[in-house]
């Protein structure tokens, strides 16, 4: 059977993620902003949690992980570059290390920018990518750690994977990143009809994530600044793709 994912909305506009295999009883949870929420989803559910997964050491992802692994004895995993700054680690992983969870094979990919240690976990066979606060429904993180061309770099490795990936990001930020996409891509007849479907569903109090990479690709300026219509549209027809992005952050920051 196919795993099963579960959307939890947490504190104010955070997103935390279980994936549950319903042949071996296995189940992880990506990130920990409060552990009450998902508590009571494993609860409703009759699950037991085995495993944290952590993409990255800010409060808003990790400061649940304590309750969490007190009341259910699940094993925590995260970067090896974080384990100063995140909760004890029962698996320490670099960039590019893999691991099995209930038989699916899970890569561990190197997402720097939004902070240095920052970790995403893709697993081919179920189509996931939990990319924390790195590739973001149509936009991305603020680099508060790392560097544009850092932030530049992870993206591009972000979207080489299959378009069919659904991306499991860390907050409810899609319509305030659409707005801002807007004003890049007015006349985008898809980024159009994306912001018309995420009116409707946060109008219905609905996740606008996960997504699936290939919207992403249409839509989200910070994996289009290559294009020349984007290079174009911020006055910099001759501008390398990094500095396309680099302009376009920025703006994103001032928006």
């Amino acid at each position: 059977m196919p795993l099963e994912l579960v959307t939890i909305p947490c504190l104010s506009d955070n997103y935390t993620y279980l994936i549950h295999d319903p042949d071996t009883g296995a189940t992880a949870v990506v990130d920990v902003p409060d552990a009450a929420p998902i508590q009571s989803v494993l609860a409703e559910r009759g699950w037991q949690l085995t495993d944290i997964w952590l993409t990255h050491h800010h409060d808003d992802h990790i400061q649940g992980v304590p309750a969490l692994r007190a009341a259910t004895g699940a094993q925590v995993t995260g970067a090896a570059a974080d384990a100063h700054r995140l909760p004890p680690l029962d698996a320490a992983l670099t960039p590019g290390a893999s691991f099995s969870f209930a038989g699916h094979h899970v890569d561990v990919i190197d997402v720097p920018g939004h902070t240095l240690g920052h970790i995403a976990f893709h697993i081919p066979s179920a189509g996931l990518a939990f990319t924390g606060d790195s590739l973001m429904s149509a936009g991305c993180g603020r680099l508060f750690e790392g560097t544009p061309a850092q932030m530049h770099a992870t993206l591009q490795r972000l979207a080489a994977l299959p378009p069919q990936t659904l991306i499991c990001s860390g907050h409810e930020y899609t319509a305030s990143n659409i707005r801002f996409a807007l004003t890049l891509e007015p006349a985008n007849p898809i980024l159009i009809s994306r912001s018309n479907q995420v009116s409707v569903a946060r109008g219905e109090d609905r996740p606008t994530v996960p997504v699936a990479l290939s919207l992403e690709l249409e839509t989200n300026p910070f994996l289009r600044a290559h294009l020349p219509s984007l290079k174009a549209a911020i006055g910099q027809p001759d501008a390398s793709d990094l500095a396309a992005f680099t302009e376009i952050r920025a703006r994103k920051d001032r928006f």
